[in-house]
């Protein structure tokens, strides 16, 4: 194994699954920027451009079973011009999306990570309700979530806010940092390093570009000043996989205005966690925690052990995923149906 391989976290997983296309003559590749229809991918020889396979595109399900940042490719590449990316070996991870609007459709905005950071702002991008959504999806990604409150520098009431975060985090670690100070950013480098992939996820402006540019130790993204409303500006466009000195690879995505749900069964009971231990003592089993007798769930709600919004809040995720997998609608089917059919999670 070549030491680039290693450095990007390439394992025996990765070496069994590429053995058949090895045969055919194609090489090991990780996606390291996709921007619309245009790839680009690292192998041993450097940086290519690429596009997919049309076989491969035939073949798709849907835009999530194509290449996405961080994915192990099995690609021909020639020594000069467009490489052609014929294969996407199974994942060991991926942070998943419902794309915006209508249509079930999956959008896949990293793979084989082993960190997500889900990165908030202390100020007003300070939202509950939305960072219950990317932990829920954080959860459901295999990697392990880790919550980092940004601009440290502009809270008005830390500890409050610590407080309310660590409700519903459930267990995950929590860092309080200003990526404009470096102030806190020490205990985040412990993530960072050869063989690691961390993502790097939060809305428009909550300073991702800045972090990653502390964590790297080199202006690798471009930043923007705040505005004039102390909103940070939208400077990402385009989801990359970026290359460490010394090994390792950080992913950072654009601003997501909104997260919906794709599939999270597993996410959502892992974030609510509380939710899920009071269900088990309801009188029924398919109890729909709304107007059912002997509901353990409306019982914490009237004694005030259960707030009414996090409640709100679970059910609304919960409808989302329920309607991702109304029968007939196989787009919608859970993520860990598409994992097994392409062996993603098998390590």
């Amino acid at each position: 194994m070549s030491d680039w391989k290693s450095d990007q976290g390439w394992g025996p997983d990765f070496d069994a699954a590429m053995k058949p296309y090895a045969l055919k003559g194609l090489e090991p590749a990780r996606v390291i920027l996709v921007y619309r229809k245009q790839l680009k991918v690292l192998s041993h020889r450097g940086e290519h451009w690429a596009r997919t396979g049309g076989r491969m595109i035939h073949k798709a399900h849907d835009q999530g079973d194509l290449p996405a940042v961080g994915d192990w490719v099995a690609a021909r590449i020639p020594e000069s011009g467009e490489a052609l990316v014929n294969a996407v070996l199974p994942r060991r991870s991926a942070f998943v999306r419902k794309v915006a609007g209508e249509n079930a459709t999956p959008q896949v905005l990293g793979t084989n990570l082993d960190t997500v950071l889900v990165v908030m702002g202390l100020d007003r991008d300070f939202s509950l309700r939305r960072l219950e959504r990317f932990m829920t999806l954080a959860w459901e990604s295999k990697a392990t979530p880790v919550v980092v409150l940004n601009k440290a520098d502009l809270a008005q009431d830390l500890a409050t806010d610590l407080e309310v975060v660590k409700d519903i985090t459930r267990g995950a670690a929590i860092f309080t940092v200003s990526a404009l100070t470096g102030e806190g950013l020490a205990p985040l480098r412990d993530y960072v390093g050869p063989g690691k992939t961390v993502a790097l996820l939060g809305s428009s402006g909550v300073g991702k570009s800045t972090l990653v540019n502390r964590l790297v130790g080199a202006e690798v993204m471009v930043t923007g000043d705040l505005k004039d409303d102390g909103r940070g500006r939208h400077t990402t466009t385009k989801r990359e996989l970026i290359v460490l000195p010394g090994g390792g690879a950080i992913i950072d995505t654009p601003g997501l205005r909104e997260v919906q749900m794709w599939a999270a069964e597993g996410g959502l009971a892992k974030t609510f966690d509380d939710i899920e231990a009071l269900a088990k003592s309801c009188r029924f089993s398919d109890c729909r925690h709304l107007a059912e007798p002997g509901c353990a769930v409306k019982a914490a709600l009237e004694a005030g052990e259960l707030e009414d919004v996090r409640f709100d809040s679970w059910l609304e995720l919960q409808r989302e995923i329920e309607w991702l997998q109304k029968p007939g609608d196989t787009r919608g089917r859970p993520e860990s149906k598409r994992r097994a059919r392409l062996g993603h999670g098998k390590r």
